[in-house]
């Protein structure tokens, strides 16, 4: 798969994953995928919560790696 495939990718599971993060007031935006690390933005109702770092290891990273084998980490970093 190509860097733009996967980029692609990328983007259509966290499309798919929104709503559930919507549903407890957050979001979720993809800002970067660079060796074999996505970076993505939550926010909303998320941040602070007990269960983010649960929320992006558990669900949205295995859920990419099922997909994406080559995915190492999913790190959620600020928008500034």
């Amino acid at each position: 798969m190509n860097n733009d495939n996967t980029i692609e990718k990328i983007n259509e599971i966290i499309d798919s994953v929104r709503p559930y993060i919507n549903m407890d007031g957050g979001d979720i935006k993809y800002i970067k995928y660079e060796n074999n690390i996505v970076y993505v933005t939550i926010s909303g109702a998320c941040i602070g919560c007990a269960f983010l770092d649960v929320t992006i290891k558990n669900g949205l990273l295995e859920t990419l790696k099922a997909e994406i084998p080559e995915i190492e980490d999913v790190i959620n970093i600020t928008d500034d």
